[in-house]
């Protein structure tokens, strides 16, 4: 703290950043796909701005973006790394969007888990540009700025991300569908029934359990119609029959929270275009799920 800091201007600067506290969450959030690292992310940049020689900052929302851009992006560097070495598939945690839909941003773009596994592929700051573009609708000379970079070079990150994305996945449905899609697929899932499966299920559709190394979830993706198909109705038998299902919502879309004794084992959530489901993926991991079913609760 500065000496000439007062207790009303300690008072001011905690309400913009409590103001800002959404925005800067749902930025981090969205570059990372990682809820903990996130809260992190927006902790350190509330403590940068209790630091810092706040007379001269004019907009204070715009400053503590800024911050949290930069704080993600370094944070994501590192993440790959650790992610590189992860067991299995790794997914994005889930959060709940039920409170905040859009999850502080302007519109609920690169939200949904199928996105933000898809941009786990891009570098940090080809993400944080599409991220910033898309959701928060910057102006691309104020991303440039962010990303200390040119204008012209952040109108190519944000079209990379873009392409990438288009070349990736297939537009989704609408989210009264997808409900009845995924009901539809949890329905012949827990049945194992194999003709149901392959008519909801794409030719190319890929299984993901993100298990973190725990016992009982596959540690490579399950690829294609026949094996998935097949992988579904083996496991039925061991993984429905003392199970309980709540609907739920995850990162926007309709989801289901698979419990055994009053302890989640799965978060159920897929991706779904007109062709059918094309990612289905089963967050298993205790670390990502138990924060998920807290806030569910809270």
């Amino acid at each position: 703290m500065h000496a000439g800091d007062d207790l009303g201007s300690l008072d001011r600067a905690t309400r913009e950043f409590v103001a800002a506290r959404p925005r800067l969450f749902g930025i981090a959030y969205r570059v990372l796909g990682s809820a903990v690292e996130a809260e992190d992310v927006v902790q350190d940049t509330w403590l940068r701005w209790q630091g810092t020689d706040r007379a001269g900052i004019n907009e204070p929302a715009a400053f503590l973006a800024t911050v949290t851009t930069r704080l993600a992006i370094n944070v994501a560097q590192s993440a790959r790394v650790r992610r590189e070495s992860y067991t299995g598939p790794w997914l994005p945690e889930p959060v709940d969007t039920g409170a905040d839909p859009q999850l502080g941003a302007e519109r609920a773009e690169a939200l949904d888990l199928a996105v933000l596994f898809l941009l786990e592929k891009l570098k940090p700051v080809e993400r944080a540009a599409y991220v910033l573009r898309e959701a928060f609708d910057y102006p691309y000379r104020r991303i440039a700025e962010i990303l200390e970079t040119s204008e012209p070079n952040t109108r190519q990150l944000v079209t990379r991300a873009r392409r990438h994305l288009a070349a990736e996945r297939r537009g989704p449905v609408s989210r009264t569908e997808h409900r009845r899609m995924l009901e539809a697929f949890l329905a012949a899932a827990q049945t194992g029934d194999l003709s149901v499966l392959e008519e909801l299920l794409t030719e190319d559709v890929v299984s993901y359990s993100d298990g973190g190394g725990m016992r009982g979830a596959s540690k490579i993706p399950v690829v294609g119609l026949s094996h998935v198909s097949a992988y579904l109705a083996a496991f039925a038998p061991y993984f429905w029959p003392d199970s309980d299902v709540r609907w739920v919502e995850a990162n926007g879309m309709p989801a289901v929270l698979v419990s055994e004794a009053g302890e989640a084992k799965a978060l159920l959530c897929a991706d779904v275009s007109a062709r059918g489901i094309e990612r289905i993926m089963w967050v298993m991991n205790p670390a990502k799920l138990a924060p998920y079913v807290a806030s569910l609760d809270a």
